[in-house]
């Protein structure tokens, strides 16, 4: 991307956020290998004790990891999506894409709105086994909400060119 890009400044800014994502989701993969592997050999040998904590923490990092893979998919266009139509046109995929983003919007919403008040009501509480802040965890389901709307509606907005007959980028 260039200065004179013509998609601005907030394209460029998704496109940080997304590699942003992408790190995330590196990372908490990596990390969440560690509380699993210690669950597995903690069971089957006596080298180590068994640590409670680990379930919980592997959890944790399980639930964002699929939320930062669901964002993710949405940037790219590939979570929600089933391909049973033939191969449309240009206007008709981008119909077809403005159509399911009404849904995914809707989806996005609910996980925004109700996220709030979700990780409200666990911001003063803490998990029972490793005392981590609760709101470490709930707090993924708002931002997967705003994700998907910022994600969504821009590809929305590239298919409404597609059929206004603005080129896409």
């Amino acid at each position: 991307m260039t200065e004179a890009d013509p998609r601005g400044w907030f394209r460029l800014a998704t496109h940080w956020y997304g590699r942003l994502l992408s790190l995330l989701l590196v990372v908490s993969v990596a990390i969440l290998v560690v509380p699993v592997s210690l669950q597995i050999f903690s069971r089957f040998t006596e080298i180590i004790p068994h640590y409670i904590w680990t379930e919980e923490m592997a959890r944790f990092l399980f639930i964002w990891s699929i939320m930062l893979g669901a964002n993710l998919g949405i940037r790219d266009g590939t979570h929600f999506t089933v391909d049973l139509w033939p191969q449309l046109s240009r206007r008709g995929e981008a119909a077809l894409t403005l159509l399911s983003g009404v849904f995914i919007l809707a989806f996005a919403w609910l996980f925004l709105w109700w996220g709030i008040e979700f990780t409200e009501f666990a911001w003063n509480r803490i998990s029972e086994l490793a005392e981590l802040p609760l709101w470490l965890i709930h707090i993924a389901w708002p931002i997967t909400g705003g994700t998907w709307l910022m994600f969504q509606g821009e590809r929305m907005y590239d298919s409404a060119g597609v059929l206004l007959g603005r080129a896409a980028s």
